[in-house]
């Protein structure tokens, strides 16, 4: 997966002249292949979260989730296109989708669950769409190096818990939402975090190394925090994944929702950087 979505995104900044110039002198649309991948993996994302949802007795009217989270999440792409301000097409985007949603909850279910109902396809549409924004926003307002070093710091750390945990792990980290999380992995996660943010910060002069440390530290924290968000989904819904789709991590929530929730940090860091 990581060679996949590596090539995909090294393709892709080769498409649009990020890899050679800066965002500044590029008038090419920034991050189109990126944001195909964005849209192709809010589908069964949508769906997987419908079914945890459903186990607790909630609709997620899917194909309103779907289109709405798209939609959400790749308006700083169609803003490149000068066709409508960002700020109008985000507010288009909220109003038509809160009626879209009370809509199809009358037609398709009359007034039985109206809140719960509504309130779960909300949630998930920000929880999927929302995040997902800030993820295509440093793609395209800053570039692939950036939006590389914020995935491989979230999901090394991932990678560094998962193996100084599975060797010498003893002390629960959240026994109740997450009871293979340690301190130990999370010693190991932070560790891998921090290689990997001062190595891209340096490589490619995204941010000086003292604040690499500092945003490798965060996005280290962040994205376990994300990673216990949604295990609290699933520990609610009584299941262990959020899915059977991909061997060894479950579902596509399973592998997205660390870099979700660190996504709007990092572009925050990103800002304050640059």
């Amino acid at each position: 997966m990581t060679l996949v979505f590596s090539g995909l995104i090294i393709f892709d900044g080769w498409m649009d002249g990020s890899i050679t110039r800066t965002i500044e002198d590029n008038t090419t649309a920034q991050g189109t292949i990126f944001c195909i991948l964005i849209a192709i993996l809010a589908i069964p994302a949508n769906f997987e979260l419908a079914q945890l949802a459903s186990t607790k007795n909630l609709k997620v009217f899917v194909p309103i989730s779907i289109i709405a989270s798209i939609l959400l999440a790749e308006s700083k792409y169609i803003s490149q296109f000068n066709i409508i301000s960002q700020e109008h097409y985000l507010s288009f985007v909220l109003v038509f989708t809160f009626l879209a949603v009370f809509l199809f909850q009358y037609l398709t279910n009359g007034l039985n669950n109206v809140i719960t109902n509504c309130g779960a396809t909300s949630f998930s549409i920000l929880y999927l769409g929302l995040l997902s924004y800030f993820a295509v926003a440093i793609r395209v307002e800053f570039g692939l190096w950036h939006l590389f070093t914020y995935i491989f710091v979230v999901k090394c750390t991932d990678i560094g818990a998962y193996t100084v945990g599975s060797i010498c792990g003893k002390h629960k980290f959240s026994p109740k939402i997450s009871p293979g999380k340690t301190w130990e992995g999370m010693g190991g996660g932070l560790v891998f975090a921090l290689i990997v943010a001062i190595g891209f910060s340096v490589r490619f002069g995204i941010m000086n190394w003292m604040m690499a440390i500092i945003f490798g530290i965060c996005l280290a924290f962040i994205g376990q925090l994300g990673d216990l968000m949604e295990s609290m989904m699933k520990r609610d819904a009584q299941q262990k994944d959020s899915a059977k789709k991909i061997p060894g991590f479950g579902g596509i929530l399973d592998v997205i929702d660390s870099p979700l929730a660190a996504a709007p940090f990092a572009y925050l860091f990103f800002i304050l950087a640059s």
